[in-house]
């Protein structure tokens, strides 16, 4: 049954539509509020799914239908300006051994197409909802969407990206109720230091059946997904000056054409150059990339999740899983509150907001920084990132699928009120051995952790001891 509680989420992209997923598994009511009038536009690229998102999903009732749009990634190339081989990784088949699965790539409009078709109860997302402002009551929320209607609940879930209109509101409240709650930093903690081609071209056999490849330049890189039937690409440029994202410059058609027209000729194979997918793709556009996390997630009955509060370059694919780990954290606390507490009051509600937002800072930085820090290897932006670039490919790629990657996967929350399905007596994302258990956390001398550092997809730990480093190039 559902609870009289009632969450209003804005936006029904990655975050949003699992947020639907989860509140009715957890019997909240709710209304998800998406202004476009379809739920899957033909629009980015891919989208990839880690082993303990794709554990909540199995959760959720909807893993196998994803395993159904996509396949699952065999090796992992890293090739050099000419094409040639850098590295040949078997590191998904260790991400496999160790968690008992593998990640997965998908079209990101057949992901959301699965997941919205999955839905339980479809009712619960309005399409061409547009939201024009949000009022908070002292007993709960009214949100005026663009046709005069009204949404009444007890608390707005900011779902809506980068760009969040449910975080400017919230940003104004604060402001005329108390000032000092948001940080100053806040408000500018989200630059654009990308460009980036992104689509959907066609299939090309030297890319493997379902290889990666990442190709560096300096100054921008190449990221290939090849599926049997087509092929995802990015093309990611870095900006000789960075911008803030309230700035929001927008690409056209032409713009797209002539910065592709630029590294037509690159290549991408010894065989393949990255004209031959553009020219063959069935789309692709040229967007911004932002980055930057905010610090303060939360004022009064408005909390946020997903792009809202952390974005990051999708090199390493954490951004879309970072948000589900979001909501499920948030849904896990809210189910825990009404079950004992009905009608929770407002300080209620601050305190599992704070919780919340205390206990996903650390993660959700870690997988900012790492996202970041190895976009700029792979883009070559400096010599010290050129010089990492150049020694990645020598290191043991079972060290990032056994060390780094192994915890951070084995961390990963899932939902604590749903009884978790097994296949072949394990659960699915959890897998079996010392990485699973956590017995396999990095131990040992510092060149070990060094190495298991550096090899652990974007050199992780180095982050914060080389961060004024990279400053000063």
């Amino acid at each position: 049954m559902e609870s009289q509680f009632r969450v209003i989420v804005i936006g029904a992209g990655v975050a949003g539509l699992a947020a639907s997923h989860c509140l009715q598994r957890a019997g909240i009511d709710h209304v998800v509020l998406e202004r476009r009038s379809e739920i899957a536009p033909p629009e980015g690229a891919s989208i990839t799914v880690f082993p303990h998102v794709l554990r909540v999903f199995n959760q959720l009732g909807c893993m196998k239908a994803l395993f159904d749009a996509g396949t699952l990634h065999d090796r992992a190339w890293t090739r050099w300006a000419d094409g040639s081989v850098a590295a040949n990784s078997g590191l998904y088949d260790y991400i496999k051994e160790n968690h008992g699965i593998d990640v997965l790539p998908l079209e990101r409009r057949a992901f959301l197409q699965v997941v919205y078709d999955n839905l339980p109860d479809k009712s619960k997302i309005r399409t061409s909802a547009a939201v024009k402002n949000i009022t908070e009551t002292t007993i709960g929320v009214e949100v005026t969407l663009a046709d005069g209607t009204i949404e009444k609940g007890d608390i707005v879930l900011g779902c809506d990206g980068v760009h969040s209109l449910s975080r400017s509101i919230m940003w104004d409240h604060a402001a005329a109720s108390n000032p000092a709650h948001i940080p100053k930093s806040d408000k500018t903690a989200f630059k654009t230091y990308w460009k980036c081609l992104l689509g959907v071209g066609p299939r090309a056999p030297s890319l493997g059946r379902s290889d990666s490849a990442i190709v560096h330049n300096d100054g921008y890189s190449f990221l290939i997904l090849a599926q049997p039937h087509c092929s995802f690409f990015f093309v990611f440029f870095h900006l000789d000056k960075p911008f803030a994202a309230s700035e929001r410059l927008r690409y056209t058609d032409q713009d797209a054409e002539d910065l592709a027209a630029s590294v037509a000729d690159q290549p991408i194979t010894e065989s393949l150059t990255f004209g031959d997918l553009w020219n063959g793709r069935a789309r692709g556009t040229l967007i911004s990339l932002e980055e930057g996390i905010l610090q303060r997630w939360h004022h009064g009955r408005t909390v946020l999740a997903g792009d809202a509060v952390h974005k990051m370059t999708p090199n390493i694919a954490l951004g879309g899983n970072t948000a589900i780990e979001d909501i499920v954290l948030l849904t896990n606390k809210l189910h825990r509150l009404l079950s004992h507490n009905p009608k929770p009051t407002a300080s209620d509600l601050t305190a599992i907001f704070t919780a919340y937002n205390t206990e996903r800072l650390p993660r959700t930085k870690f997988a900012t920084d790492t996202s970041g820090l190895m976009s700029r290897i792979q883009a070559q932006t400096t010599p010290l990132h050129k010089a990492l670039a150049w020694i990645l490919p020598y290191l043991p790629d079972r060290g990032a699928a056994d060390m780094m990657l192994g915890e951070y996967i084995r961390k990963g929350p899932v939902l604590d009120f749903v009884e978790e399905e097994k296949e072949n007596g394990e659960v699915v994302g959890v897998g079996k051995g010392k990485v699973a258990s956590g017995e396999g956390e990095k131990k040992g001398s510092l060149g070990k952790v060094v190495v298991t550092v550096v090899a652990a997809f974007g050199v992780a730990a180095v982050v914060q001891g080389v961060r004024g480093v990279l400053a000063a190039f």
